[in-house]
């Protein structure tokens, strides 16, 4: 597949490297039109003032160049006023108008501003070497402007110096331009392949707590078939039970029935990436809320003072909504610890069924950074998030005053 041309933008020696505004545009912006105006007013009044000056009786610049005549002024003054008004277009001809101008120098005075315009725009547009290369052309052609058309009272080496002090100094002023134009495409580049990077890491992120999730639900609905399985059994081979252990057999069924395939269309809902070349082995399903106190002692022997607040009951609350809850509230500690060692933390769960399950976890916000944070990717809380989302709910966090707050909300059905 062929690449694109502003993939080559950062490679200063590339063809587009020649370029740093990039391919001429159908039309122009609001600045171009500022800009060509400006270029065109100061080359074209310069042509239109300086051939009137030189074909009056008394002209302010004095030059002769064998025996300089009224046509050979006006020859100067429309092809001067014709490489002007081409200045329109040099972004689409610039090099064909620059050698145009370059050989015009050889023998006109009207075309000086052209000139100096021209060698700015090749100083902007296209690399050293070529700018190199035209600096040569102009060197010639002030030099046999000096020599074929002397002023008077000033010798060729002053005109021919002042020449090429006002073209050195267009030259130095485009290439600053031009390197400034670089500078700035090359960090434009840089943020927009960090910004890219960035969403990379977010969407790897979201992929893989969906696919924690699915082999989480993925343990979970094996147990519930397989108890579905075993009851199923013992209702086929003992056909003749008494009717209350028939009942409550199939009660079990059903039961187990209707939550695996809830279990199921949970499974169906997060997964969404495809399948890994690599077969990993499934991970055993997520605790839930009934380990609280043993993360929070976790967290405690970790060294941060942990304050755990819980208003729900854990045998009510279903395994779905604990195992995420839970998920959440051991992810904002493992933040805790990385980025606010020894802190104090408060942690309350609430909620009540057809109302939902609340959590916030609240730590003051670090004074100081630790000197050797602990490393990790800086995806967690965007897996939470998608976590939360994919369970129906919600999950906030950032900064309170001096605390850092991670809330969430999660549903639990009546």
């Amino acid at each position: 597949m062929e690449r694109s041309l502003t993939e080559y933008r950062w490679l200063w020696p590339s063809a587009l490297a020649a370029d740093p505004a990039g391919p001429v545009p159908a039309r122009r912006s609001t600045r171009d039109w500022i800009v060509d105006v400006h270029c065109f007013v100061f080359a074209f009044g310069f042509t239109v003032l300086l051939t009137v000056d030189l074909l009056g009786p008394h002209p302010s610049v004095a030059i002769q160049w064998l025996g300089t005549s009224t046509w050979s002024t006006i020859a100067d003054g429309v092809i001067s006023g014709i490489a002007a008004i081409g200045l329109w277009w040099r972004r689409r001809f610039l090099m064909p108008l620059a050698i145009f101008v370059g050989l015009l120098s050889f023998v006109s005075i009207a075309s000086w501003v052209t000139q100096l315009i021209m060698v700015f725009t090749v100083a902007v547009h296209r690399r050293f070497a070529v700018l190199a290369a035209y600096m040569g052309l102009t060197v010639a052609g002030n030099a046999v402007f000096a020599l074929a058309r002397p002023e008077y009272g000033v010798t060729v080496w002053d005109t021919f110096g002042w020449g090429m002090a006002m073209a050195t100094i267009a030259a130095l002023w485009g290439m600053l331009v031009r390197s400034r134009r670089l500078l700035m495409l090359t960090w434009r580049e840089r943020a927009d392949r960090a910004e890219a990077e960035q969403q990379l890491r977010i969407s790897q992120a979201r992929a893989l707590e969906r696919t924690r999730i699915a082999r989480e639900m993925h343990d979970v609905l094996a147990h519930r078939i397989s108890l579905l399985s075993l009851h199923a059994g013992a209702l086929e081979f003992r056909p003749g039970a008494p009717p209350e252990e028939i009942a409550a057999a199939a009660a079990v069924v059903r039961a187990s029935a209707h939550q695996a395939l809830q279990d199921l269309r949970t499974v169906i809902g997060v997964l969404r990436a495809g399948q890994s070349d690599e077969q990993e082995a499934p991970e055993r399903p997520q605790p839930t809320l009934r380990e609280l106190t043993t993360l929070a002692g976790e967290s405690r022997s970790a060294g941060n003072r942990v304050r755990l607040t819980s208003t729900v009951d854990p045998e009510t609350v279903p395994v779905s909504a604990a195992r995420d809850a839970y998920r959440i509230i051991q992810e904002g500690l493992t933040n805790v610890r990385k980025h606010a060692p020894g802190a104090c933390v408060h942690v309350v769960v609430g909620g009540a069924a057809g109302e939902g399950i609340t959590i916030e976890i609240r730590n003051p916000l670090p004074v100081t950074v630790p000197a050797s944070p602990i490393p990790g990717t800086g995806v967690g809380l965007i897996g939470l998030g998608e976590r939360a989302r994919l369970a129906g709910g919600r999950l906030t966090h950032g900064r309170e005053g001096d605390d850092f707050v991670l809330s969430a909300w999660l549903p639990w059905s009546a």
